[in-house]
């Protein structure tokens, strides 16, 4: 870890230093007569600085919330009194189904019961599931069918049976760690806490496309999510892996239906009603992720449209910072998240490459590619130092924003202007290989 620590200082003297050469070249075409083009620089040099704040923001409460986690490390083995219910909602599952289940029933936790809600599904889903029913001291598994309904429906259904004063959300297609549960029930001794995400690993690193997820989720998603425990406002449960408390899950109203991204919309519901949401690094869920570029589109097209349907049910919150600020920078964040960067991010690439071609200063595509560069592999050797993924990660960041994050970009920027001219869409499952 201290060593990380020197590899990332170093990084970011040299990102210092490449800052400073690549905004001298701005600052000589900022002497442009152009005005457009004046503008255009001006976007580039606030772009740039938002981004790279943001990073260290993040970093910094990052490493602030891992410092209080180890200093506050309890004995996670020495309480099994609150039951647990984990809901495992499906819809034509059959190829993952069973090894998420024995992932279930190998839990170190004690007192547990696992509810499985197949959504109508057209195969062998329940068939298989039904099979797997046991019951014993401490931990029962059964399994129940309905039309389908979309999983809004089957999470809810699970819930109004579920016998657990806490209810652990977990998809069809992830394998949890053996200690995940035991490791996120303590979170709960504090009342005020309605919910807790778990990491999120990806298993199939199989193809370019995955191991660049692989590398997403562990510097996009953990490192953000990490540094948003710090403040008790994790903006997002992921549905791989996500706890809540029973009745504030009834009190938020339950999962809705009415946006493609249910555990987003719940997890606002609850910030609005005044519960913190933590993280627990080390209770991990491993999903399997697209394996080629166009499931991998649609998957993303999905969440932006679902972000944006849960942002927009809770816009009028963006304006009301006096009546609860911790909900409205979280709004704000979202929206710069899932809209305003992805935009600025394709306009400034766009631009720069423009201002190195007429400008005849081309070395400042270098700079600028070198210095994003920088700060994907900064947060790389972090992310991967604290969490148990593999070192070789950090080499896809060379080509992480270039390659990945900009095709990544265009897919949000596309369902934002769908979203916005109220565009037909329907929830796009993907096709599951069995990687788990």
């Amino acid at each position: 870890m201290v060593l990380c620590m020197i590899k990332i200082l170093f990084l970011v003297l040299m990102l210092l230093g490449l800052s400073f050469l690549s905004l001298n070249q701005l600052e000589h075409i900022y002497q442009s007569e152009n005005p457009l083009v004046q503008a255009g620089v001006l976007f580039i040099l606030i772009f740039s600085l938002i981004v790279i704040a943001r990073y260290f923001i993040l970093l910094l409460l990052s490493m602030l919330n891992l410092y209080s986690h180890v200093k506050e490390t309890k004995d996670y083995k020495s309480n099994h009194s609150k039951m647990v219910t984990v809901i495992v909602p499906c819809y034509d599952e059959d190829v993952v189904i069973k090894s998420s289940l024995e992932s279930l029933t190998k839990q170190t936790y004690r007192n547990f019961e696992i509810i499985v809600v197949d959504d109508g599904s057209n195969d062998n889903t329940y068939l298989i599931s039904k099979n797997m029913e046991f019951s014993e001291k401490g931990k029962r598994l059964i399994a129940f069918t309905k039309p389908n309904e979309g999983k809004a429906e089957a999470l809810n259904y699970g819930i109004a049976i579920a016998k657990g004063e806490l209810i652990l959300a977990v998809d069809a297609d992830s394998k949890l760690s053996p200690d995940a549960i035991e490791l996120m029930v303590t979170y709960f001794d504090d009342p005020k806490v309605g919910a807790v995400a778990g990491s999120v690993y990806v298993t199939n690193q199989n193809t370019i496309w995955t191991k660049l997820q692989a590398l997403e989720y562990i510097q996009g998603l953990n490192l953000v999510r990490n540094g948003q425990a710090f403040l008790k406002l994790v903006n997002i449960i992921p549905g791989p892996i996500g706890m809540f408390r029973k009745d504030a899950i009834i009190k938020a109203g339950g999962y809705q239906n009415d946006t493609y991204a249910e555990d987003c919309d719940l997890t606002l519901n609850l910030i609005s009603q005044g519960y913190k949401i933590d993280y627990e690094i080390d209770a991990v869920s491993y999903t399997e992720a697209p394996e080629d570029l166009t499931d991998l589109l649609k998957q993303r097209y999905r969440w932006t449209r679902g972000i944006l349907q849960s942002i927009m049910k809770h816009k009028d919150k963006l304006w009301k910072l006096h009546k609860n600020f911790a909900m409205s920078m979280v709004i704000w964040y979202m929206l710069f998240e899932a809209v305003l960067w992805p935009i600025a991010s394709i306009f400034a690439n766009v631009f720069i490459v423009y201002l190195g071609i007429s400008s005849g200063h081309s070395t400042m595509l270098i700079y600028w590619w070198i210095i994003f560069t920088v700060l994907d592999v900064s947060a790389s050797l972090y992310c991967v130092s604290v969490t148990k993924e593999k070192m070789g990660l950090v080499l896809y960041s060379l080509y992480y924003r270039i390659f990945f994050i900009n095709v990544v970009n265009v897919a949000k920027v596309l369902a934002t202007f769908e979203e916005f001219f109220g565009v037909q869409m329907n929830w796009g499952k993907l096709e599951r290989k069995g990687r788990i």
